[in-house]
């Protein structure tokens, strides 16, 4: 039974603030769910700074693969951080609110790290690419000059877009509601409140979420089908193990990631709703940021190994 929503009419052509209705308007769980989701950013924040401090201090992490992850740590903890704590503040106010400006940053800072990931996940299944199948030339061809091509050029053009994004939206007339049915500022639910022509905002939302998720996913898929090509090629079992075992915690990772925006964006659109998108989002914004520390260390002996050692020193 869909819920009944009482609008905030809006008196001028724009607003000033938004109001964010959150994951529910149920009185009963907004603190229990508070509690939820304060551990489970408490574990985010934990978590992946803890991958970014132990893969920048211990010298046998400093290689290219680390390098990618450190760097997926940083755009995981950057984008649940940018929602993360001002959802929790919803839960223990009676309105949420966010100014106008707040929206606007939120906005920017959630795409910008939501875009780098796409593209970080592609690099990373580049450089698994050439670890098994070049082997003998892995420190040649990813050299920290190309590390940090293949992650300046997903930044800088995840930044022009961001912008781009939030300043085509936000200059939109929102006079009929300030109302965001969502707990964060993303662009579907402001196209749905917006009261101006949204046909040129839908247009680039479209274009530049296809761009990345083919491009970023094609990548990957390329990458793998030659992977997978040379680990089958290969004659010793053990060596096929060895090799798979370097490249099923990045698989796992982009499996529960483009899995979950497939959900989401490909939905068809009889059955799109908001409450499905709130569920889609708070996965891949709150959950799969608490994933990745524990899929990258749990399936990896030399992360292990250098937390082992790093809590030996300390104790």
């Amino acid at each position: 039974m869909k819920e009944m929503i009482n609008l905030n009419e809006t008196t001028g052509s724009q607003v000033t603030e938004f109001i964010l209705m959150g994951i529910t308007n149920r009185p009963e769980l907004q603190g229990p769910l508070f509690v939820l989701f304060f551990f489970n950013y408490m574990a985010i924040v934990v978590g992946n700074m803890g991958l970014i401090i132990l893969t920048s201090v211990d010298s046998h992490l400093q290689t290219p693969m680390y390098f990618f992850l450190r760097h997926l740590a940083f755009v995981d903890l950057g984008y649940s951080t940018a929602i993360g704590p001002k959802m929790l503040v919803g839960f223990i106010k009676e309105k949420n609110i966010i100014s106008y400006n707040g929206c606007a940053i939120q906005l920017v800072f959630f795409v910008i790290f939501i875009a780098s990931e796409l593209f970080i996940l592609s690099a990373m299944a580049c450089d698994r690419y050439v670890a098994i199948c070049k082997p003998l030339h892995y420190m040649t061809i990813m050299s920290e000059k190309v590390c940090w091509i293949l992650l300046g050029v997903p930044y800088l053009y995840s930044i022009i877009v961001s912008l781009l994004v939030a300043i085509k939206l936000l200059k939109l007339s929102f006079c009929k509601s300030n109302i965001i049915r969502h707990f964060y500022c993303d662009g579907p639910p402001l196209i749905f409140i917006a009261c101006s022509d949204t046909s040129e905002i839908e247009l680039i939302i479209i274009v530049i979420c296809t761009f990345n998720f083919v491009s970023s996913l094609l990548i990957i898929l390329i990458s793998y089908m030659f992977i997978i090509v040379t680990i089958l090629g290969m004659n010793s079992s053990e060596g096929r193990r060895k090799a798979f075992s370097t490249f099923g915690s990045h698989l796992t990772g982009v499996v529960i990631f483009y899995a979950t925006l497939l959900f989401m964006y490909l939905q068809p659109q009889s059955s799109h709703s908001f409450d499905t998108d709130k569920i889609a989002s708070l996965f891949y914004t709150l959950v799969i940021p608490m994933l990745n520390p524990l899929i990258y260390s749990l399936r990896n002996k030399e992360v292990k190994g250098a937390l082992k050692g790093v809590l030996e020193q300390r104790c």
